[in-house]
């Protein structure tokens, strides 16, 4: 059965800003430490990614897998979930929520359901979900950031 958390972060740069890091999945490897490959394989009639390929690499958890993408209309909320099961996912769904302050900054609601292919007991399976998020959120703001700055 798969879990599901969240997580936020608040990001120094308008939403729009932050979706289109987000959205920009060919230069992931560029800050992404554990994603090695990202390619769009489908886009919408708009341009948007449809479906995404990563090769990820992070030590013990290494796998290549297909996302399907979601958007709101306003990019407020971009969601994904995992195509077909892969040699270390059987679930991966999640998503990212953009909500602007009244000051110009993004609060990034990040949720995610992971089920792994591999028993891992409930306790380092939380701990890693939340490595997971906790280095997703700062990688992205990291650059989205150092993108509003340049």
């Amino acid at each position: 059965m798969a879990d599901s958390s969240t997580q936020s972060i608040q990001v120094q740069a308008p939403p729009a800003a932050v979706a289109e890091v987000i959205c920009d999945f060919p230069r992931y490897p560029e800050w992404a430490d554990a994603v090695k490959v990202c390619e769009v394989l489908e886009e919408y009639e708009d341009g948007y990614p449809a479906r995404v390929r990563f090769v990820i690499d992070a030590g013990p958890l290494a796998d290549d897998y297909q996302l399907d993408y979601a958007y709101a209309e306003d990019l407020s909320r971009i969601e994904w979930h995992l195509v077909t099961p892969s040699k270390m996912q059987k679930v991966l769904n999640g998503s990212y929520d953009l909500v602007a302050d009244s000051g110009g900054n993004t609060t990034v609601t990040y949720t995610l359901e992971v089920e792994l292919t591999v028993g891992m007991l409930g306790m380092f399976k939380r701990k890693a979900e939340k490595m997971i998020m906790d280095t997703a959120l700062k990688e992205l703001k990291r650059r989205v950031e150092s993108l509003a700055q340049a």
